[in-house]
C-alpha cells in the first residue's frame, strides 16, 4: 500500500510547479516493490538520509526517503513559497580525507560518526522556518569533482557561499585549498564583472583547517604560515569535527557573509521532521497576522528527496535565459572552459 500510494505522490509532484521532482522517483518505487517481493519487507534507500537521528519533535527520520514522500501533500509544496533571495547553495571543496562529510554532518545535524567512507558528492538540502521566513540552503560537497575540471567550475559557477576544508597535519590539502580559493576568485570575477577593471569579486569563503584536536608534533602547518598565504581578512578558523570545536563560529561565518540568520546554525534552531515543518509553515499561513502556536522559534528539516539540479539546468542558471544562440552570430566560448 505504502509503495502504492508513493507511485501515485510521485505522478502528482511531477507537476508540482515547485518540486523538481523526476522519473527516479518511480524508479525507486519499482525498485523497493521488488524488494519488498522478495524479502517481505522494504528496504530503506541507502542515500545520505540514513544518517538522519531523530529529531526533536519525536518523528523518526529514519525512513526511506520514498515514505517522507508520501507523506507530503502535493497542493503544499514545502519549497513552493521560499523566496529566490531566501535560497542559497553552499558548496563545500577541498583534499579527500580532510573531515568535509564529517562538518557536514554537524552543520545538518550535529552528529559525528567515526568511520570513514569516502565521497564522492552529496547534494542536501535544509529548510528553515525562521521569524515568519522560509529559507532553502542547498549543500554541494563535491568531493568527486578533482578528476572533472568543467564539473567543478560549473559547480563554482553556481555556488553563491564557499567552505574550503584542509587538515593541519597535511600541507598538500592547504596548498589544494589555495589553488581552489584562486580558482573561486577567478571564476566568479569572470562571471559577475566588476564595474573596475582589475578587481575581484566579493566571494562569500570560509576557510577550515580541521583535525585541531591533534598534538602539536602531528601538525605540519602554523597558524601564521596559513593566515600569511590567505590574508588576514580570511574568515579562517581551527576546528575539530570530532571535538566540535570552534565549528559553531564556523557555521555563523557562513550565515553572515552569505545573508543569512544565525539561526541556521544547529544550535540556534529546533530540527523537526519534513511533516512538521509543513506543518508549522501551515499554521504560520492560517495565522498571518498572529502567528500561530510553535512557529516563533525557529526550525529546520532535512528535504529527504533533495537532488542535484541537472547540467542543463546549472548551465542556463550560469549562462541566462536568453543563451540560446542565434543564427549567424559565432560560438562563444562557454562560461566553464
Amino acid at each position: 500500500t505504502s509503495v502504492l500510494l508513493a507511485y501515485k505522490n510521485a505522478t502528482q509532484h511531477l507537476n508540482s510547479p515547485g518540486l523538481k521532482a523526476s522519473m527516479g522517483f518511480l524508479k525507486m518505487a519499482t525498485s523497493q516493490w521488488k524488494h519488498q517481493e522478495k524479502k517481505g519487507r522494504v528496504v530503506r534507500s541507502p542515500s545520505t538520509a540514513s544518517w538522519l537521528p531523530t529529531p526533536s519533535d519525536g518523528h523518526s527520520c529514519k525512513r526511506s526517503p520514498l515514505d517522507q514522500l508520501s507523506t507530503l501533500d502535493s497542493r503544499q509544496d514545502p519549497l513552493s513559497s521560499t523566496k529566490p533571495q531566501n535560497c542559497r547553495r553552499i558548496v563545500v571543496l577541498g583534499a579527500p580525507r580532510v573531515g568535509k562529510t564529517s562538518i557536514l554532518r554537524r552543520y545538518l545535524w550535529d552528529g559525528f560518526a567515526e568511520e570513514y567512507q569516502p565521497t564522492s558528492e552529496d547534494f542536501l538540502r535544509k529548510m528553515f522556518h525562521i521569524r515568519g521566513e522560509t529559507y532553502q540552503i542547498d549543500v554541494l560537497d563535491a568531493s568527486g569533482e578533482r578528476s572533472f575540471p568543467a564539473k567543478r567550475r560549473l559547480s563554482i559557477l553556481t555556488g553563491d557561499i564557499f567552505l574550503l576544508v584542509f587538515t593541519l597535519d597535511d600541507r598538500s590539502s592547504f596548498e589544494e585549498v589555495c589553488a581552489l580559493r584562486t580558482e573561486i576568485l577567478t571564476a566568479k570575477t569572470k562571471l559577475l564583472k566588476p564595474t573596475r577593471p582589475g578587481q575581484s569579486a566579493r566571494v562569500p569563503t570560509v576557510v577550515c583547517a580541521n583535525k585541531v584536536d591533534l598534538s602539536p608534533a602531528e601538525r605540519e602547518l602554523s597558524r601564521a604560515e596559513v593566515l600569511r598565504a590567505l590574508g588576514e581578512d580570511c574568515a579562517y578558523f581551527e576546528t575539530s569535527a570530532k571535538d566540535r570545536t570552534n565549528l559553531e563560529e564556523v557555521f555563523e561565518a557562513l550565515a553572515k557573509r552569505g545573508g543569512l540568520p544565525t539561526e541556521t546554525s544547529p544550535s540556534q534552531h529546533r530540527k523537526v521532521s519534513i511533516r512538521s515543518y509543513q506543518a508549522l509553515k501551515e499554521g504560520s499561513v492560517a495565522g498571518r497576522g498572529s502567528q500561530a502556536p510553535g512557529c516563533k522559534a525557529p526550525c529546520g528539516a532535512l528535504y529527504p528527496l533533495a537532488r542535484r539540479p541537472s547540467f542543463s539546468s546549472d548551465l542556463r542558471q550560469v549562462l541566462g535565459p536568453n543563451s540560446a544562440r542565434k543564427p549567424g552570430k559565432p560560438l562563444e566560448k562557454c562560461q566553464i572552459q
